[in-house]
């Protein structure tokens, strides 16, 4: 029961991470009396793109790639397309996508902490952040619904 319930959380990420970088991380404005304009993960890579392309590509892999691989790689191994061995690569690639959630909340503490705008978290904030966690949670479970002769001495 719990290898089902684990594949199936799992296979929901494939679809809920693409959700969570389209959803609103926060919306943010220069002054009180203007419209916020919403940032999402996309938008946010789509400006970094322009400005700093080597911030643009370390986020890009902390934010999409990561997680992305990390979920793909453990549907794998779910299915026996994918050696256990490699369980603990994917579980570092958890953390690398756990850091940019830690970067994001920073931002916004920077920011409002300067005081000049203003800035609201939205709900895709908390989506990705679940979505991380999540990850992080199937991915500490899996070793568990693995049969022993496959997951080695490793675990």
């Amino acid at each position: 029961m719990l290898r089902w319930s684990l594949i199936g959380v799992n296979l929901a990420l494939l679809v809920a991470f693409p959700i969570a970088w389209f959803a609103p991380l926060m919306r943010a404005g220069i002054l009180p009396l203007f419209k916020l304009s919403e940032i999402s993960v996309i938008s946010g890579l789509q400006s970094l793109w322009d400005s700093d392309v080597f911030l643009a590509l370390i986020v890009t892999i902390f934010a999409l790639f990561a997680p992305y691989l990390k979920t793909i790689g453990l549907a794998l191994v779910h299915f026996d397309l994918l050696s256990p061995k490699l369980l603990p690569v994917l579980a570092w690639l958890g953390k690398l996508a756990m850091a940019d959630v830690f970067l994001i909340a920073l931002y916004i503490v920077l920011t409002k902490g300067v005081g000049i705008g203003k800035i609201e978290t939205a709900y895709g904030l908390y989506l990705f952040t679940a979505c991380i966690l999540v990850s992080l949670v199937v991915s500490a479970l899996t070793p568990r619904i693995l049969p022993p002769a496959t997951v080695g001495r490793n675990f």
